[in-house]
């Protein structure tokens, strides 16, 4: 499917934890840049998670209804059911995170012949007959890969030592060939920041504020990896 209609923004529901990192891991494996969701990450791990995947670092989420309770994605392209939940009233809040504000967005969702009963629930729910397709019209594309634009930098510094998007920004382009155009999103949190970049100069991004200072002192940089 993600290579059939190639959304920039997939979030992906599982009904369990354990499949929401099976299936992180086997879309990794395949070329994807895919992050997980779930109740067994620390707080500090769920807003990485969160500020890559908002920041468009990674373009597939997968989660539990529960991890996602009360996100709020802007723009998302797609949402896809791999586990088709029992409650029909939780699948209409979840594919209704998709098409917002009279944007357009995908709702898909994969299902086996044995969860025919939870497709009736839909169906009966929503009063309406859902649109049914055999797999075998998706298009497969030769060596696809789902590649995110930017790239997230951790920096080891946030509110509390006083730092400032502003303070990141100038970092990175003061006196550098690296345009303002290339720096997406910046958040700043008590300890830490985080700065998306265009995944072309993520490296000499790196480099920059690594060789560099901010804010006049030399801080601890890193890419966030996979």
């Amino acid at each position: 499917m993600l290579e059939h209609f190639q959304p920039e923004s997939t979030l992906v529901f599982c009904n369990r934890k354990q499949q929401c990192q099976d299936l992180k891991d086997e879309l990794c494996k395949r070329g994807f840049h895919a992050l997980s969701l779930h109740g067994d990450l620390e707080q500090f791990e769920r807003d990485q998670v969160l500020i890559q995947f908002a920041n468009r670092s990674s373009s597939i989420l997968i989660a539990t209804d529960v991890a996602a309770r009360g996100l709020d994605i802007k723009d998302l392209a797609a949402v896809v059911n791999f586990e088709i939940t029992p409650d029909p009233e939780i699948h209409i809040h979840r594919i209704g995170r998709t098409g917002r504000a009279g944007n357009e967005g995908l709702a898909l969702s994969l299902f086996t012949a044995s969860e025919q009963n939870r497709i009736d629930a839909i169906e009966s729910y929503q009063g309406s007959p859902l649109k049914i397709e055999n797999p075998s019209v998706l298009q497969r594309q030769d060596n696809f890969s789902l590649k995110p634009a930017m790239e997230t930098l951790f920096i080891n510094a946030g509110r509390k030592d006083k730092i400032r998007a502003g303070d990141i920004l100038g970092a990175l382009t003061a006196n550098t060939e690296l345009p303002g155009k290339l720096i997406g999103k910046i958040d700043i949190l008590d300890k830490m920041a985080y700065v998306a970049v265009d995944r072309k100069v993520a490296r000499q991004a790196l480099k920059i504020l690594l060789d560099g200072k901010i804010k006049g002192r030399k801080i601890r940089v890193r890419k966030l990896g996979n």
